[in-house]
Parts: structure tokens; C-alpha cells; sequence
């Protein structure tokens, strides 16, 4: 008997030293997964922008999904903080990997020139604004321009990051008892038609006034250009091609006559005295919403007698499709044939077809030096839109319950408390 009250004392005191020594308030369920977008991302207590901030996070790193409030979310860090963020600063796991393929296919491209920006210059994942900012460059860095496109203005549709709850499967319905009626309910009767004169009737004085003075016209939809570039330390990304600025040397960049350089290329050079100067060209348009990228390209030559730069080829209204190329071209003659340094653009002919269209450099010289079909330069991969992750149909299922806590469980069914 008194062996008995020992053991009971005994086991009661271990399931107290047990209890006392289980963790504290448990922390929540992960609901789904995302990847930080933007360079540097403050995680904040709550939802308002004035909120503190609980942690910083750099592009890349994983968060767990918590909980969903709107637009914002509730997540945690790896370092173990929770805090709230928005949403669209947020990547899916394909969109990291979609990040990653541009980057591969950007660093296939060739250069169209280093350009530089006069303020801070934030790089998106896709070209769309409010696409996430990864990487932010400072002002006067360099940078390669690989591509550059005109888009439509829009807000890329957003798929929810936290994967759909399983739908239920519905069982038979239920029966029940006196709700049934064998008589069927009376037919609903027809709307009331509107008035002969509606269209009148909803006319209102500001739609007379618009009436009597200008016809209707439908607004085109704003578009931007965006530009494809490659960082110095290799990340790739979308950014506004109008705050990007060609970094060719002032001297020749003052005879743009107001058009938009598309890309510019050193083709040799040219001894003056004790000075090196390139020999330069360039692509230019007047009308950057038009299909084609460029509408003419120049070439500027060192003149030794005047000691300064001068038109040395250029062709105007043309329809002109990067990339640009620089290669070695050969030049035939009556006599033989022989390379030359030179380039060669792709352009459209009168006729819809495209063809590369090379030249030579002889000396400052140039030669035109054949046609050859212009094949379409690698589109770069789209980014898909954030879509639900692969973590399973529905939420994971809770963890088993500890060792205190079956203890406990077990001392309320027999203390009954």
C-alpha cells in the first residue's frame, strides 16, 4: 500500500518535471513558401508602413508563409522572426528559377553597348513596374544593354503563393424528414421590361456636352521601353529604358540631334600625334514606339586634318532589328578576297524580308559587303507570374504531439480534471 502511494507520488512528480520543462507558446503553422524579391526587404510587426521593423532580408532567401491578411502576409524568416510584407515583394519558387534562366540567357548575348544611369537604378524581375526590384545600381555605374522592347503599360496578374485548400467531396445529400413537398413551388414571374426611352433616360448632361464637342476616340494604352542589361557582377534584369544613358564619349554623343541612341560599338583606331581616337558607330531612332529598334546608323571617323569627328558612312530611314554585330567580314574583289574588321546589321527590306547586311572597314573606310539571311536574334525567357509552390494540395498535417504533451493528456483522463 505504502509502496503503491510512493510510485503514484513518484510518476506525478516526474509528469510536473516534465510539464515544467516543455517549451513555451507553440509556434505556427507554415502555410506555404516564398522567396524574397527585392535587394533588401524589412520584415515589419505589422501591416502599416510606420509599423517597427522585426528583420531585414536579402533577395533569395526563403520564407514560410504564416498567414494571409489581403495583399499582405504574415511570414518568417530563417533566422526564426515573424513579421508582416506585401505580397507582390515576393517570389514563387518558379520565379526565382525563371530569374535564373534569364540571367544564363542574358549572359549569351552580345554587348550593345555600356551604359550608365544618373541616379540609382533599380533592376526588375520582369519588365513590368511593379515587378520586384532585385538589385539597385548607383549612380554613374556601368553597364552592358543587351535588348531593349516597347510594352504595353500593365500590372502582371499575381496568382496567390499559398496553394488552394482540397476541395471536399460532397457526399449524398441528406434527407430530411417533412421538408419535402410533392407540390411544386409557383413559377417566377417575368422582370418588368424598361422603358421605350432607357438610352434617353440615362444620358446625362456631361454626356450631351462631350457629344457637342469632340467625337469619341479611343486612348492608345501607355507604353515603356524596357531594357534587358547585364550587371557588372553578371545579374540580369528589366529596367526603364529611359533612365538609361549611353555611355559614348560626349564628342561624338552631341551629334544625336535630339534622337535616343540604341547602341554604339568601337570599330578601330586612329593614331592623331600622340592621341588614340576610337572609330565609332552607332544606331539611332527618332520614334522609339515604332516596331522596328532602329531607323539609322553612323559612322564617326577621326579627321587628321581638322582634328575632330566627321561623318565618315550613314544610312537613314531604315527598319533595323538588334543585335548589332561585330565580326570579321570578307571582302571580295576582281582581284581576291580578303577579311576586313567590320559589322553587320540586320534590316528590312522594301519587300517585309530581313536580311544581315555586312560591312567592312578599310582603314576609315567603309564597304558594303554583302547580303545574308538575318536569322531571329533568341527571345528571352518570360517570367512566369508567382504561382502556388508545390508543397502539396493542402497544409501539411500538425506535428505529433510531444511526450508532455501525452503525459498530460494522460493525467487529465485519470485525475479527471
Amino acid at each position: 500500500m505504502f509502496a503503491g502511494s510512493i510510485t503514484k507520488v513518484s510518476a506525478a512528480a516526474a509528469l510536473l518535471l516534465l510539464l515544467g520543462c516543455s517549451k513555451g507558446p507553440k509556434r505556427p503553422q507554415s502555410v506555404g513558401e516564398a522567396f524574397v524579391g527585392p535587394a533588401i526587404l524589412k520584415i515589419r510587426s505589422d501591416i502599416p508602413l510606420q509599423s517597427s521593423t522585426v528583420t531585414t532580408v536579402k533577395h533569395g532567401d526563403r520564407l514560410e508563409i504564416l498567414q494571409t491578411r489581403r495583399r499582405f502576409l504574415r511570414v518568417r524568416t530563417p533566422g526564426g522572426a515573424e513579421g508582416w510584407t506585401d505580397e507582390r515583394q515576393l517570389l514563387a519558387a518558379g520565379d526565382l528559377a525563371s530569374l535564373r534562366e534569364l540571367t544564363a540567357h542574358a549572359a549569351k548575348l552580345p554587348s550593345q553597348g555600356i551604359a550608365t544611369t544618373y541616379a540609382p537604378l533599380n533592376i526588375h524581375t520582369q519588365p513590368v513596374l511593379s515587378s520586384p526590384s532585385f538589385l539597385q545600381l548607383k549612380e554613374s555605374a556601368k553597364f552592358d544593354v543587351l535588348q531593349s522592347i516597347m510594352l504595353p503599360r500593365s500590372d502582371a496578374p499575381r496568382k496567390s503563393l499559398i496553394p488552394p485548400a482540397p476541395k471536399r467531396k460532397k457526399g449524398p445529400p441528406r434527407k430530411e424528414a417533412g421538408m419535402a413537398s410533392k407540390i411544386p413551388p409557383p413559377p417566377m414571374p417575368k422582370p418588368p421590361a424598361p422603358p421605350p426611352d432607357w438610352l434617353e433616360l440615362s444620358k446625362t448632361d456631361r454626356d450631351e456636352a462631350d457629344a457637342e464637342q469632340l467625337p469619341p476616340q479611343k486612348l492608345a494604352p501607355r507604353v515603356d521601353g524596357w531594357s534587358l542589361i547585364r550587371a557588372p557582377a553578371g545579374q540580369s534584369g528589366w529596367v526603364l529604358t529611359r533612365l538609361v544613358s549611353m555611355a559614348i564619349p560626349d564628342e561624338v554623343a552631341q551629334y544625336a540631334e535630339g534622337k535616343r541612341i540604341v547602341s554604339y560599338f568601337p570599330l578601330g583606331e586612329v593614331q592623331d600625334g600622340d592621341l588614340k581616337k576610337n572609330i565609332w558607330l552607332w544606331t539611332t531612332t527618332a520614334d522609339s514606339k515604332q516596331p522596328w529598334d532602329f531607323d539609322s546608323f553612323r559612322v564617326f571617323v577621326w579627321s587628321l586634318r581638322r582634328h575632330r569627328y566627321e561623318t565618315g558612312y550613314i544610312e537613314r530611314n531604315l527598319k533595323g532589328y538588334s543585335p548589332v554585330l561585330l565580326k570579321q567580314v570578307e571582302l571580295t574583289s576582281k582581284i581576291d578576297a580578303s577579311t576586313y574588321p567590320g559589322f553587320s546589321i540586320c534590316l528590312e527590306k522594301k519587300d517585309g524580308q530581313r536580311v544581315r547586311r555586312e560591312y567592312a572597314l578599310l582603314g576609315v573606310a567603309i564597304r558594303f559587303a554583302g547580303d545574308h539571311p538575318c536569322e531571329a536574334p533568341p527571345q528571352p525567357p518570360t517570367l512566369q507570374n508567382p504561382s502556388p509552390l508545390a508543397v502539396g494540395e493542402a497544409p501539411p498535417p500538425p506535428p505529433k504531439p510531444s511526450l508532455a504533451e501525452r503525459l498530460r493528456k494522460q493525467w487529465h483522463a485519470l485525475t479527471g480534471k
